[in-house]
């Protein structure tokens, strides 16, 4: 990939989410209030036997925090980065 083209993929990033992997309980709710579709339920399992999301669509979060907003568990945050795709 060019330096180019990885830049402009780097700045289109808007947002991105934390998971505390011991905490989710894969209820699936931030998949469902997910207004982007950006997450899905992932292959990994967690030291409980739950699986869990992942962010398999990281170019379609916003960093709206609506996951972590309906998660009962608080194990998911949503978050928006900045424009050089930091937070």
């Amino acid at each position: 990939m060019s330096d180019q083209k990885k830049d402009v993929e780097e700045k289109a990033l808007k947002g991105s989410i934390t998971l505390n992997e011991q905490r989710c309980k894969g209820c699936t709710y931030c998949i469902t209030f997910c207004p982007t579709g950006a997450i899905k339920m992932g292959d990994k399992l967690n030291e409980k036997g739950y699986t869990m999301p992942a962010l398999v669509e990281p170019f379609l979060c916003t960093g709206c925090d609506l996951c972590g907003t309906y998660c009962p568990e608080f194990a998911i945050r949503g978050y928006r980065l900045n424009k050089k795709g930091e937070d």
